[in-house]
């Protein structure tokens, strides 16, 4: 189901790609917007609001990564990447700057869909919760999946999707050590089961949030040579 006015920031320098990308998302009820280079993108940014950033790499000025960084700086928006470069090390690069997904060149319309349907879904927390984990309670945080929404005390932490995923897995199995392989196969899903070293980045970036919510960082423990477990 189409979330009803989700507006879409689109970047590409292609304009067969703005054109193809944009006129199969309105069709879909999103409003959307287009840019063509990185400082465009950043401009739109700070004048309006977003739900969701769809984003190539390769742009003239600053590129794609540049700007993730940036947004990321000042926003949990969803991030999509949509690149022709497609390495692993293009991907982990991409997620590890805090991308919430990424999409190869050439892409079919319809995977294009249903990743922007996910990323949506789980920001704005309109997706059906797991059975049992509406609420979750571990280390003094309230984690509401139903609404998107963690808290500790009365004081909201603000996370992206992907650090939100990666919280509630930790907080599912509270107390107990998870893999990177298995955070990696619940909080991201199996088509990144590639490289594990971006999990370490997120857990950084976990940290740092919860950190400015006045959480002590160290309720995220590293077990060494394993993974992560949050003390509950």
């Amino acid at each position: 189901m189409t979330l009803p006015q989700a507006r879409i920031l689109v970047v590409d320098d292609e304009d067969s790609i703005l054109q193809f990308v944009s006129y199969n998302l309105k069709k879909e009820g999103y409003e959307v917007e287009c840019a063509r280079n990185g400082d465009e993108a950043l401009a739109l940014f700070g004048s309006r609001r977003f739900d969701l950033v769809i984003l190539d790499i390769m742009l003239p000025g600053t590129d794609g990564y540049e700007v993730c960084r940036r947004l990321r700086a000042r926003s949990a928006v969803p991030v999509l990447f949509l690149s022709a470069r497609d390495t692993e090390l293009d991907k982990v690069v991409g997620l590890e700057l805090g991308a919430d997904d990424y999409l190869a060149k050439p892409f079919g319309i319809r995977e294009l869909q249903a990743r922007v349907k996910a990323l949506l879904r789980r920001a704005a927390g309109s997706g059906a919760a797991s059975e049992g984990h509406d609420v979750v309670r571990a280390a003094g945080i309230t984690l509401d999946e139903d609404a998107h929404e963690a808290r500790f005390g009365e004081t909201p932490i603000d996370l992206t999707p992907r650090e939100f995923e990666l919280l509630a897995c930790l907080m599912r199995h509270a107390g107990k050590v998870l893999s990177r392989e298995h955070l990696l196969r619940e909080a991201w899903g199996w088509q990144y089961l590639v490289e594990t070293k971006t999990v370490d980045t997120h857990v950084k970036r976990l940290r740092d949030k919860l950190a400015q919510a006045g959480v002590d960082p160290a309720v995220v423990e590293t077990v060494r040579g394993y993974g992560y477990r949050i003390v509950a």
